[in-house]
């Protein structure tokens, strides 16, 4: 390991050391033997507590536009505005592009991460393709550290189109050139451009590597420098302010910073493809709010001379010529781009405390194992995604595993190799550093340092070998404290010895021994020991050192002592002292009780302090302090508990008296102080004037005495005086203070005429009377009003209401009354009036309902009305006229009788009539009655019953004959009822001729059903129905007809063609036996022939073969000749010629004998005059 001064050469200052992985305690962990060096760092990596991760960096496509908050240079974060840009001045993160192309593996880490490389390399490449065909650049965030821009082709084809409609005056302008869009990619190139610039394609290009700054459109031209492109050789063509924030320089030939130190307010410089090739970045040196740096795409070979800038947060190198990245300290620096280099070594790796992302893609470097967990070992736990992509995890886990120093050994040149033999190579890499410092003969065996803890002795171990002869070694020691990671070192605060400006190692004055005790400014950073061995002869050897142990741990929050202070009597205040040890003091608790004497705690407070009251007199406090160190850890508390608080001496401290007036009764306003308060004395004087020397013997004297009391009522007489207060204030034990004296500021003032107590009275039903209780001297003339307030809260004044009382009139219906009373004193001191709160709602008399009068008959199917008695009184008269809303009615029926007599409410009967049912005959009916007035009450309610109803006189109503029209349909006759119980009522079927009043009997026709016959066409059917009740009482008679009775259709269309032909056969059988009590059988018929036609019908015999057709019968339609019908046999009928000559026929079916019947008749009718009664053999 090299000695302090020569570390110092090599490390920058660390302007914001980065916190380490912490580490659990092990004991001690040393730099000895290979093997002990091994085993201990195995104990350590195992006992190792992984450091917490900040969430990382998301990856995102080349093509996003999203922009990744970060601090801006004064430490806020840059607001987003709606177009992805955020407010000037403040910053946003840039997040690398995706697609790192694939490196070559070295290790089965790199293997295992290939897949997610390729494909992220693909998107970007298809983003990068698209982006081609987009125009203008977008205008990116005012914030300096922005997303980077994906779309290069785009960028540079603005910058070429730039140059051609630029003038070279532009070039002395520090306006910015507006940028035009390209159609077409193939305009990205120029002839009149260099053979390097023509070479700039998107293969060079590659928008994954260059990271190249969209152009801050936002930002005005005062501040934005805009010459991409312009063919600048020299900044002095330029005309550069400190003034200007935003410089973009990209695609030009320069070659020197030379005039860049006038840009002390530069935030992002972009310097992207120019012509830089030698080291010359001190001008650099005066940029120091600097945020944003891009050198890519140019040929330069190292950064050794990039100065510290101490706000520097993105650096883009990709493309050029580095061999290292050796380059001074940059604090505050976060994301590394270094892609496309020729990068083979991390020998002198620079310290970048917050550093978050490293991209090192394409450069030879990717051949070394293990390369992602070097650069862990390198950076620190602030490092999140390394080449575009968040750490590998098992990457991570394998940094852990190598010792704490092995960053110091990769920058001093260390060969990189597995975490197996890195304990033992480290150890040999530090003992070949330190063999040209040892005495000749002399050769290191260990070095280390027992784990620090604040507060605890810190012991370093040295070991020597003498492989001479020569004595021992006396060795001299020197304690070195480190920053928050094992990379710079700072001083321990009270050494004496200053810290260098480039942070280096600081030894710690008076640390000589091997012994230190560790202080609580020493917590977090990491120690080590410097040893000079001394030979007893005097010969110094060269200083040995320990290897680096820490973050100093701090020990446990502890109270060493605790100690109040201050005056223990009522009024004193008590603070405390406290002596803390155990890392960086937190928010300690401190928290005061009261001890009382019955053993009750009484928390009080959590402050630094307490004011002593008259509560902690006689009690005791006690102080609970608990240590709580600065991450949060509590410690044991600790307590301290005084002694009796005891009370202070007896002192009146303010004494006031109130304003008096009459009849009020006064207490002094007055504050006590010492202890608790006894009795004391009081005395109460008045004075028509006002004294001017409140001494107690001139008082006494010149007043008169009137109490001796705390408080003081008032009178008449006091009207006019002032008073006087004398008290003595006392203690509980009896002790006294000095007297207090206080006077009056003014005479006692009669009472201000109030009033109090208003409401109003109701005398009766319209009468009311207002009430109140006058205070303020002598009443005088005192004004009364009434006001009426409707329901919607409305308050009016009542005219000519004006005295205590009030009579209700009609206006006053619905609304409150209130009354207002104002007190006049005698002087005339009017004070204030008073409303008594509002009466009930003012209504008239409700609504009365005598009596209720049924009219109309109590029998069945009779209606009954009920009529109303009201009131004969000039009040309910009224009331009934003006506020009678409406009548509600509800009838009911009785059922039961005698006691058990009930009565049922019938639903839809609530109308002042009711019609009486059969359903009611024997039963009582029931009418309830009420009445609403307009204002929603109800009258009281009413009812009336009727005597058992009786059953009414027998009676049919809507009687109707049901049927279809046709001689051969079933009719029925129809009715309603009503009169009782039915009995036994009488029915009688009849015919009747069209345009005839004679009714035709039909016997045996008095069932409710008759079946017509071809006897029936013609005549209208009438039915007369008698009601008869089941007593036997008969009602009136009523009749119904139908329509005159049709031919069946069927029927009507064969009789009418028969007609037509005028002439017929028909096929009959004849009853052989002409007896007619005989019954006749088919084997007693016989065949005949009927023959019908105009003139006459004749009944043949039909011949055989042995005889001649014979007529049986023969006739014309000359009465009395008729056709009869069988009502019991539908298929016989019988032709009647005259009184001899008749004859029985019988057909097969009903159809046939109506046909032939009608075509009979029809004939008859047609061409002879004989009538249809004829026909019929009907008597008129």
């Amino acid at each position: 390991m090299e000695t302090p001064s020569d570390a110092s050469n090599s490390k920058a200052a660390a302007a914001k050391p980065v916190k380490p992985r912490p580490v659990a305690p092990t004991g001690r962990f040393a730099l000895g033997t290979a093997s002990s060096i091994k085993k201990r760092a195995d104990g350590a990596a195992s006992a190792e507590v992984p450091a917490s991760r900040s969430s990382m960096m998301k990856s995102t496509s080349s093509v996003s536009t999203s922009s990744v908050q970060r601090r801006s240079s004064t430490g806020t974060v840059g607001k987003q505005q709606d177009n992805g840009s955020s407010v000037v001045a403040k910053k946003a993160s840039p997040t690398l592009l995706d697609g790192a192309k694939k490196s070559k593996p070295v290790s089965a880490t790199t293997v295992s991460s290939k897949p997610a490389v390729e494909k992220k390399s693909s998107l970007t490449e298809k983003a990068a393709t698209d982006s081609v065909k987009k125009h203008a650049v977008k205008a990116s965030p005012t914030s300096t550290l922005k997303k980077v821009q994906s779309k290069t082709e785009s960028s540079n084809a603005s910058s070429v189109s730039t140059r051609r409609v630029a003038s070279n005056a532009s070039l002395q302008s520090p306006r910015s050139v507006t940028s035009t869009a390209m159609k077409k990619s193939g305009s990205l190139t120029s002839s009149s451009m260099p053979s390097r610039r023509k070479s700039s394609t998107a293969d060079s290009r590659d928008s994954r590597f260059m990271m190249l700054p969209q152009v801050d459109l936002k930002a005005s031209d005062e501040v934005r420098l805009d010459s991409r492109g312009h063919r600048v050789r020299s900044l002095k063509q330029l005309r550069l302010s400190s003034a200007l924030e935003f410089v973009y320089l990209r695609d030009n030939l320069l070659s020197s910073l030379e005039g860049i130190e006038i840009l002390k307010g530069v935030k992002v410089l972009d310097l992207s493809f120019n012509d830089f090739k030698l080291p010359g970045f001190e001008p650099l040196r005066n940029c120091i709010v600097l945020q944003q740096l891009y050198l890519a795409g140019n040929q330069i070979t190292s950064l050794a001379s990039l100065p510290e800038l101490p706000n520097l947060e993105f650096l883009s190198v990709a493309q050029n010529r580095l061999k290292s990245l050796c380059m001074a300290h940059q604090p505050r620096l976060q994301v590394l781009a270094a892609s496309r280099n020729k990068i083979s070594t991390l020998k002198g790796f620079p310290h970048l405390p917050s550093l978050e992302h490293l991209r090192v893609e394409e450069n030879p470097l990717l051949e070394m194992p293990h390369l992602e967990a070097a650069s862990i070992l390198l950076i620190g736990p602030t490092l999140k995604k390394f080449n575009d992509r968040d750490l590998n995890p098992n990457e991570a886990e394998l940094s852990k595993q190598y010792p704490a120093h092995t960053a110091i050994c990769i920058r001093d040149g260390w060969e990189f190799c597995s975490p197996e033999l890195a304990a033992d190579s480290t150890f040999s890499f530090l003992v070949e550093q330190w063999k040209n410092k040892l005495p000749q003969d002399y050769m290191v065996n260990k070095a280390y340092v027992d784990h620090p803890f604040e507060e605890d002795p810190c012991h370093c171990h040295f070991s020597f070998t003498n492989l001479g002869s020569e004595g021992e070694l006396a060795l001299k020691y020197q304690w070195f404290l480190g920053g928050k990671t094992p990379t710079d070192f700072v001083p321990i605060p009270e050494a004496l010895s200053e810290a260098s400006s480039d942070g280096t190692e600081k030894e710690i004055e008076g640390a000589t021994s091997s012994l230190y005790t560790l202080k609580c400014d020493d917590i977090g950073f990491y120690i080590f020991v410097l040893c000079k061995p001394v030979r007893n002869d005097g010969v110094h050897g060269s200083l040995v050192s320990t290897k680096m142990i820490g973050p100093i741990i701090p020990g446990p929050p502890t109270c060493q002592s605790l100690e109040l202070a201050g005056s223990m009597v009522e009024g004193g205040r008590l603070t405390f002292h406290a002596e803390y040890t155990g890392g960086l003091r937190g928010s300690c608790i401190q928290e005061w009780f009261r001890l009382h004497g019955d053993g009750r705690k009484e928390k009080l407070t959590a402050d630094e302090y307490l004011d002593l009251d008259l509560a902690d007199v006689d009690c005791r406090i006690e102080l609970v302090y608990t240590p709580i160190r600065e991450d949060g850890l509590q410690g044991s508390p600790r307590s301290v508990i005084s002694d009796t608080i005891l009370p202070g001496e007896p002192k009146g401290v303010n004494l006031i008296l109130p304003e008096c007036f009459e009849d009020n009764e006064i207490s002094p306003i007055k504050t006590y102080f010492g202890g608790k308060e006894g009795t004391g004395k009081y005395t109460w004087f008045r004075n028509k004037e006002k004294p001017d020397n409140l001494e107690f013997d001139l008082i006494a004297a010149s007043s008169e005495l009137v109490g001796e009391t705390l408080k003081y009522k008032l009178s008449l007489d006091d009207v006019g005086s002032y008073l006087v207060l004398y008290w003595v204030p006392t203690r509980y034990d009896g002790k006294t203070g000095d007297p207090v004296m206080a006077i009056t500021d003014d005479p006692v003032m009669a009472a201000f005429p109030s009033v109090s107590d208003v409401h109003l009275e109701q005398k009766n039903s319209d009468i009311y009377c207002g009430l109140g209780i006058y205070y303020g001297g002598y009443e005088g003339s005192s004004l009364y009003r009434w006001y009426r307030e409707s329901s919607d809260g409305t308050r009016i004044h009542i005219d000519g209401a004006d005295s205590v009382t009030y009579e209700v009139m009609d206006a006053d219906y619905s609304c409150r009354l209130l009354f207002g009373y104002t007190p006049v004193r005698s002087d005339g001191i009017t004070g204030e009036e008073k409303l008594s709160e509002p009466s009930d709602v003012i209504l008239p008399e409700p609504l009365k309902i005598e009596t209720l009068v049924f009219k109309g008959n109590q029998v069945e199917r009779e209606t009954l009305t009920v009529i109303e008695q009201i009131p004969s009184s000039e009040v309910q008269q009224h009331i009934w006229n003006n506020y009678k809303n409406e009548m509600k009615y509800q009838w009911f029926v009785s059922s039961g009788s005698g006691e058990n007599q009930s009565f049922e409410p019938l639903a839809t009967q609530c109308s002042r009539s009711y019609k009486v049912r059969f359903e009611d005959i024997g039963r009582c009916v029931k009418c309830e009655c009420f009445v609403t007035d307009v204002f929603g009450r109800s009258s009281e309610l009413v009812s009336a019953v009727t005597a058992p109803i009786l059953a009414g006189r027998p009676k049919i109503e809507k009687l109707e004959i049901e049927g279809r029209g046709f001689h051969t349909n079933l009719y029925a006759v129809r009715g309603t009822y009503s009169g009782g119980k039915e009995g036994k009522s009488k029915i009688q079927w009849l015919r009747s001729m069209v345009g005839s009043p004679d009714l035709i009997s039909i016997p045996g026709e008095i069932g409710r059903m008759y079946e017509a016959n071809v006897d029936d066409v013609g005549y209208r059917l009438v039915a007369i129905y008698t009601p008869v009740r089941e007593d036997g009482v008969e009602g009136q008679p009523i009749s119904v007809s139908t329509e005159p009775i049709a031919v069946e259709p069927e029927i009507y269309k064969e009789v009418k063609q028969k007609l037509d032909d005028g002439s017929v056969k028909f096929e009959v059988l004849c009853d052989k036996d002409r007896t007619p009590k005989k019954a006749q059988v088919m084997g007693h018929l016989e065949r005949r022939v009927l023959e019908v036609n105009r003139k006459r019908i004749k009944v043949v015999k039909p011949g055989s073969k042995t005889s001649f057709p014979t007529t049986e019968v023969r006739g014309a339609y000359a009465p009395p000749f008729h056709v009869e019908l069988y009502r019991n046999d539908q298929h016989r009928f019988k032709i009647v010629v005259d009184g001899e000559s008749e004859v029985d026929l019988m057909v097969q079916t009903r159809h046939m004998r109506d046909v032939i019947i009608l075509t009979i008749r029809g004939l008859a009718q047609k061409f002879n005059s004989t009538s249809l009664n004829t026909l019929l053999k009907i008597e008129a």
